[in-house]
């Protein structure tokens, strides 16, 4: 819990239930419009806007999504969060069981805290991180 009582796994909570429900106006509430989601995978780097990744959104079965904020950090008006992410889905007919490490740059604006950035990394299996 930071000083102005903003919880950080509060935050976090609401986006994985606004994610899981779809629910847009939500996540637009949550989400700076300055977004980008930076992966890191087998085939690459990608970065995407928010507006590709809501389109992408829509693309998705959620099946569950669970998440577990390990650490963060605030400094003034910006909490930067370290997140033990698992989901499975259903992306365009794809089965994706995945385990993400995340890290999460949130952002006090007049609007409330929102998410900035997102950097995303697979965790190999077996790997224990803690």
């Amino acid at each position: 819990m930071v000083a102005d009582q903003t919880d950080i796994r509060d935050l976090e909570r609401q986006w994985r239930d606004a994610l899981f429900a779809k629910d847009v106006g939500r996540l637009r509430e949550l989400i700076h419009p300055q977004f980008k989601l930076v992966g890191i995978r087998s085939t690459g780097t990608v970065g995407v806007s928010l507006e590709d990744w809501l389109i992408a959104l829509q693309k998705m079965d959620l099946i569950s999504l669970e998440v577990r904020v390990m650490d963060s950090l605030r400094l003034d008006q910006t909490i930067v969060a370290t997140v033990d992410a698992q989901w499975k889905l259903r992306f365009m007919g794809h089965a994706i069981d995945e385990r993400v490490l995340l890290t999460d740059v949130w952002v006090n604006t007049d609007e409330g805290w929102r998410v900035v950035r997102r950097h995303s990394s697979p965790v190999p299996a077996g790997v224990s991180i803690e």
